[in-house]
């Protein structure tokens, strides 16, 4: 990629958009094509292609999704299916059919089967049943995947894959009904602190095993595959490390300032029991994640509470 350019990144308000546009704008890139929901309805399949026509990006990021954590997926499993397929459909045939240079399509760990050997290898895809709680987020993901392939196979486009693991840090969702684990965990820590509550109840028996990885990391990562990497085999990103919720309880605990006791409520469910990805193939051609989960752990509790989100 050259600093001028067209590249867009599709999602740049979330998480990891946000984390690829501030990295691009570090290192000079000049030339973004970034639009809001309410500027552009990625599930509108003829606004997405007018976006493609008139703007002819060279690069794209495919970083939007409809996301959110166990609850989430359980009681939205048409919402979660349907509008990433549409979200997907629209960004990877409009790409094609704009003679995109590149793509890079993030989809996640969930999309291996639920009790697929550890760590997870990229040929686990498609080798057992998938976790029931976020059945319909994984499918929708596989389905992007394997369009990209389709398309790289019939066509000879280079459109590649990236598998994150579980992800954390600015611009994270801390909503208690829909967020991820780690940052549901800051938010009821927080509270408990904040209200001088003694005991907080978390789900599960914080037995289940989760990889984390820092945001800026996995931007890192993206672009590194961006200008480094041309195949269309799907490749893990992660830290190669993981960790009990019980033991990431503990941990956030410390962080917020929280003394009180943990409680698990074992009538709700643990998802998957172990997601730990293998990322030697990633290590393999030079990139590896550097940020240690603690130090994460704290930039991320304070850029909460800097941003008022707290």
């Amino acid at each position: 990629m050259k600093p001028g350019d067209a590249i867009f990144v599709a999602g740049h308000r979330g998480m990891v958009g946000a984390a690829i546009v501030r990295l691009l704008r570090a290192r000079g890139f000049t030339n973004l094509l970034l639009r809001t929901r309410a500027e552009l309805d990625l599930c509108n399949a003829d606004a997405v292609r007018a976006f493609y026509e008139k703007h002819r990006p060279d690069y794209v990021f495919v970083a939007a999704a409809k996301v959110g954590g166990i609850w989430a997926n359980a009681t939205q499993q048409v919402e979660f299916l349907s509008e990433n397929l549409q979200i997907e459909l629209n960004l990877i045939n409009g790409a094609y059919a704009a003679k995109v240079k590149k793509l890079l399509f993030l989809g996640s760990s969930c999309i291996y089967p639920k009790f697929a050997a550890q760590p997870m290898t990229e040929d686990a895809l498609l080798t057992g049943s998938l976790e029931p709680s976020n059945e319909a987020y994984a499918l929708a993901k596989i389905c992007g995947i394997k369009l990209c392939q389709a398309y790289c196979k019939q066509y000879g486009v280079n459109f590649i894959c990236a598998m994150p693991t579980n992800l954390y840090g600015p611009e994270d969702n801390f909503d208690l009904e829909t967020s991820h684990v780690l940052p549901a965990l800051i938010h009821k820590f927080h509270l408990a602190k904040k209200e001088a509550k003694p005991s907080v109840t978390l789900w599960g028996t914080g037995s289940a095993y989760r990889e984390f990885l820092h945001v800026d990391d996995l931007a890192q990562a993206c672009v590194f595959l961006m200008e480094t990497y041309n195949s269309p085999e799907l490749l893990n990103v992660g830290c190669g490390k993981d960790i009990t919720i019980r033991e990431l309880a503990g941990l956030v605990g410390q962080v917020v300032g929280y003394k009180g006791q943990v409680e698990w409520d074992t009538t709700k469910p643990d998802g998957t029991p172990r997601k730990l990805l293998d990322v030697s193939k990633l290590n393999k051609l030079g990139w590896k994640a550097s940020t240690p989960l603690e130090e994460g752990l704290r930039a991320t509790y304070q850029w909460w509470l800097e941003n008022g989100k707290a």
